[in-house]
């Protein structure tokens, strides 16, 4: 690859499964668990709850729907609590927590000189600090929308899920000047399997078991530790 081509190439990294182990769903949950007052937590942990049987139906597992659904139960909370709950959380859960095999991954394509590319369904408040840790370039991820202070409990636009990771790795190349037939990208899950098949050089880490079959069978190399 001459140095042109590096320059112009990316490594896109799925967050969930990737670099972290644990997801949105986790996220969520924490956050809704530690509102104020025993009756609030329970109201807003049964609307978390709702999106876990989602996560696992089928199509909806690769859409955004369930990404959707899984922050619902933070609605009403107010800006400031949320921010220091997310900091509370990333430094339990998050900081210092980066799989290895994730870790040596973006360290090789760092060395590469690959522009690093962060793709969550997570949030800003938790993934944000993930992406200053490791240096990333670009990180792209859900956003709280915030009115008057308090979370409406949906997301802003654009809503990252599985299926769409493909269409808005396809605009960020186009909008970054990035030869996606020249980059990498890296998932765990049969959710990022469009993702996976919008880049050129698609890398299965630690699959599960639909990724693994689909990685047979488009031959994409899986890497495993």
């Amino acid at each position: 690859m001459t140095d042109t081509e590096t320059g112009r190439s990316a490594a896109f990294f799925r967050v969930e499964g990737t670099l972290l182990e644990r997801g949105p769903l986790a996220a969520a949950a924490w956050l809704a668990s530690n509102a104020q007052g025993v009756g609030e937590r329970i109201a807003r942990l049964g609307n978390v709850a709702l999106a876990a049987p989602l996560s696992f139906a089928g199509e909806l597992r690769t859409g955004a729907t369930s990404t959707r659904v899984t922050w619902m139960g933070l609605r009403g909370m107010s800006e400031d609590r949320l921010v220091l709950l997310a900091e509370e959380y990333v430094e339990k859960y998050v900081t210092g927590e980066v799989l290895e095999i994730g870790a040596e991954l973006l360290k090789k394509a760092r060395k590469q000189g690959r522009r690093i590319v962060l793709v969550s369904d997570n949030i800003d408040l938790i993934v944000g600090p993930l992406a200053e840790e490791l240096e990333a370039d670009d990180l792209i991820c859900n956003r709280l929308e915030i009115r008057s202070e308090k979370a409406t409990g949906r997301l802003e636009d654009p809503v990252i899920g599985g299926n769409v990771s493909g269409q808005w790795a396809r605009a960020f190349a186009q909008e970054n000047g990035i030869d996606l037939g020249a980059s990498w990208a890296y998932g765990a899950s049969g959710a990022d399997s469009l993702l996976l098949s919008a880049i050129g050089q698609p890398c299965a880490v630690n699959p599960d078991r639909q990724l693994r079959r689909l990685a047979r069978d488009h031959e994409w190399p899986v890497v495993e530790k």
